[in-house]
């Protein structure tokens, strides 16, 4: 679990240093190959909350070290 922490800090880390973001490990924390994190953005406009999303992703995708397999997407909005 300690290599795993070792990849997964990083990610967690830069996302939330580089991004306006809130950001977890949200699922597997017990599987030593696996982990879902969850990131939230919240903005007055729908296009800027996407942008950062959109940033927050390619962030991600940046790490060589890592395989996505899937990215999807919440909105919640208040009418």
């Amino acid at each position: 679990m300690k290599e795993k922490r070792s990849i997964i800090r990083p990610v967690l880390d830069g996302l939330s240093n580089r991004h306006p973001v809130a950001v977890a490990e949200v699922d597997h924390q017990d599987l030593w190959q696996r982990s879902a994190i969850g990131v939230a953005a919240v903005s007055s406009k729908a296009g800027r909350a996407s942008e950062i999303i959109d940033e927050a992703e390619r962030f991600v995708w940046s790490f060589p070290a890592l395989e996505v397999l899937a990215a999807t997407r919440h909105w919640l909005e208040d009418d």
